[in-house]
């Protein structure tokens, strides 16, 4: 819950300074529903706007809730759902999570599906069955594999400072990606799966340069401009 007007200046200087570089990483910003139209009219071409959640809802009697269909006509192009703070705080399970993100694929949105285990999960070595679980029922059925990414984001990695082992994001990484091409077929290789959690300019090239990671969902990093923009020039290919 993070974001006020001043902020969108932020999202401008960012777009400015990527335009006329050589060579760009793929950057999208998910500013609070308020910033999302405003944001997406200053950030340029290089920087796509996107939303934190949406309803699962297309419309109807849900006063204060925001469908992807809004988040679409507000000029956004993506939408996280399934995110681990809403999960645990939120009570979202993975049934309302395939909800929201069939509802964001209907409106034309990339859903970015996240997933990710606990503490508990990861010291008594269930956290490849229990990632999986959260996957297979998140997922919607028949969806394209050009209509959403994953999202790999350790609940114990989330704000703490801890970051996963190189063979640990490898991992799970790969095993999401099985189950991706066991559930799509060959066309689940083309899934981009990113990983988020204490995500910072020191460990951003590294954790880019691992097998399967194919980006890094910023938390902490991207409320101060300057890490941020560190961690967008490590992306760049």
């Amino acid at each position: 819950m993070h974001g006020l007007t001043a902020q969108l200046a932020d999202i401008e200087a960012l777009g400015m300074a990527m335009t006329g570089r050589p060579a760009q990483a793929d950057v999208l910003i998910c500013p609070p529903f308020t910033l999302i139209e405003r944001a997406a009219r200053i950030a340029g071409s290089l920087v796509a706007i996107g939303a934190q959640n949406c309803h699962h809802e297309t419309s109807g009697t849900w006063t204060g809730e925001i469908s992807a269909r809004m988040l679409k006509d507000s000029g956004a192009s993506a939408v996280i759902v399934g995110h681990s703070e809403r999960r645990q705080h939120q009570g979202e399970t993975s049934e309302r999570v395939a909800a929201k993100a069939n509802a964001a694929v209907t409106a034309g949105l990339l859903a970015i599906i996240c997933v990710g285990e606990t503490q508990a999960e990861r010291a008594g070595g269930g956290a490849l069955a229990a990632c999986a679980a959260q996957l297979a029922l998140s997922m919607p059925k028949g969806i394209a594999a050009s209509a959403f990414a994953i999202g790999y984001e350790p609940l114990w990695a989330i704000g703490s400072g801890q970051v996963p082992t190189a063979a640990q994001i490898t991992e799970m990484h790969g095993h999401i990606r099985q189950c991706l091409v066991a559930r799509l077929g060959a066309s689940g290789n083309a899934v981009r799966i990113v990983y988020g959690g204490s995500v910072k300019p020191a460990n951003a090239r590294s954790i880019l340069a691992l097998s399967d990671v194919g980006g890094v969902l910023v938390g902490g990093a991207s409320l101060k401009p300057d890490e941020f923009e560190a961690i967008v020039r490590a992306a760049a290919p």
